[in-house]
């Protein structure tokens, strides 16, 4: 056993005066369903509802006091807040002025006195530059999301807990990837230990630093970052979990779309009644794209967190129906006289509705542009409907693939 391994152990260890190891179960719903021995590390239930507390606690224990600082709109702030009340130490959480009121409110009340939050910046980079500004100026110990040697460390606690409490080690692991701090932690204590289990690395097709950085050989900057996943959206990998990472076989690294996720986080609010967070569900949905492999297998799927804003469900769903055919909308060519709407309500299916109509009517021409949202039962449904639409001279132009047009009138 390495150096590695001792101080993830020590530092697992001593994580145990401050919260107790999240559960590990199986999970009868995803085993049935998968035709495997599917089980869920619940990082989702820390006191901070994500796994950040690990790393964030273990960086802080070992500076021995003194102030910090990070720049952060989500977990981390709230781990490193909810660090800073229990340790006794001050510190300055920067996060960007668009962060929603609540994540705000959840890192000061998890942080109390102890914590000053700075809103700067439209967008992360103004604000981690705005904190790393003030700790060059003050003094103050920056603490990094996952580029650090000793929060790689404190993630690996995730590792060590999950061996400690299943009966039998796993055959496959399933690890989101944002910057790389819990995979890279996570693998080395695997490696430190001598048994690495099969692994397969899973983050967001919208921002696969992981997948760049290893054509690349180097991490290198996404030129553009889908930040619906904000606990994985990561544009630029860290160095650190990198150097750890590089040797990961790039067929081992899952991209996933983030529409069909919006379908695996109903799934499980639905039938199991567990909360989780865009970042949490990665690695219960890359099970859809293992299929065979995974069939009669052990494996631990990490469930990262589960700070999810309700507010965001409906957005969700939307995302989910889209994804699996069930809503589409168009921008329809209606004629402009008396009875032209109630002939096209007249083409809609049994199960056909209508979600959203927007008709603007022009003045001097014929025709009128509606936009309108349809929702069905069935994907093959708008098959049907497009074709009575064009025998009744209603040219219909699908949006809902287009993202630019898509995020401009949804």
């Amino acid at each position: 056993m390495t150096d590695f391994a001792s101080r993830a152990q020590a530092a697992t260890l001593a994580m145990r005066d401050v919260f107790p190891p999240t559960p590990l179960a199986r999970n009868e719903y995803l085993s049935d369903r998968f035709g495997a021995d599917i089980w869920l590390k619940r990082e989702d239930l820390t006191p901070v509802r994500s796994y950040k507390l690990r790393g964030a606690f273990n960086a802080m224990r070992k500076l021995g006091g003194g102030r910090v600082a990070c720049a952060s709109a989500g977990n981390h702030a709230q781990g490193v807040a909810w660090m800073c009340r229990h340790l006794g130490v001050d510190g300055v959480i920067f996060m960007p002025v668009t962060t929603p009121g609540q994540k705000i409110d959840k890192t000061r009340l998890f942080g109390g006195d102890h914590v000053e939050i700075r809103l700067i910046g439209d967008f992360f980079d103004a604000t981690l530059a705005a904190a790393q500004a003030f700790c060059a100026e003050s003094g103050a110990h920056f603490l990094s999301p996952f580029d650090d040697d000793d929060v790689i460390e404190g993630q690996a606690s995730v590792a060590v807990e999950m061996l400690d409490q299943m009966p039998e080690a796993p055959d496959l692991v399933i690890l989101p990837v944002g910057g790389g701090g819990l995979s890279a932690g996570m693998l080395a204590y695997f490696r430190a230990i001598g048994t690495t289990p099969d692994i397969r690395y899973v983050e967001p097709a919208g921002g696969a630093s992981l997948t760049a950085a290893l054509a690349a050989g180097a991490p290198v900057t996404l030129p553009t970052l889908d930040s619906f996943v904000d606990g994985a959206a990561v544009a630029r990998i860290g160095v650190r979990p990198f150097d750890i990472l590089r040797q990961v076989p790039p067929q081992h690294v899952l991209r996933i779309p983030e529409n069909r996720l919006c379908i695996t986080i109903q799934e499980i609010l639905n039938t199991e009644g567990i909360v989780l967070e865009p970042a949490g569900a990665l690695s219960i949905d890359a099970l859809r794209d293992l299929g065979p492999e995974i069939e009669g297998r052990r494996i631990v799927c990490v469930a990262t967190g589960g700070n999810f804003d309700f507010e965001r469900l409906p957005d969700v769903k939307e995302r989910a129906m889209r994804f699996a055919g069930l809503k589409k909308y168009y921008v329809l060519r209606m004629p402009q006289r008396p009875g032209a709407l109630r002939d096209f309500l007249d083409i809609l299916g049994p199960d056909d509705d209508i979600a959203r109509f927007e008709y603007l009517k022009k003045s001097a021409r014929n025709f009128g542009s509606v936009l309108i949202g349809i929702e069905s039962r069935e994907p093959q449904a708008f098959a049907q409907l497009e074709t009575r639409m064009a025998e009744l001279g209603m040219a219909a132009r699908d949006l809902t693939g287009d993202p630019l047009l898509s995020e401009l009138v949804i």
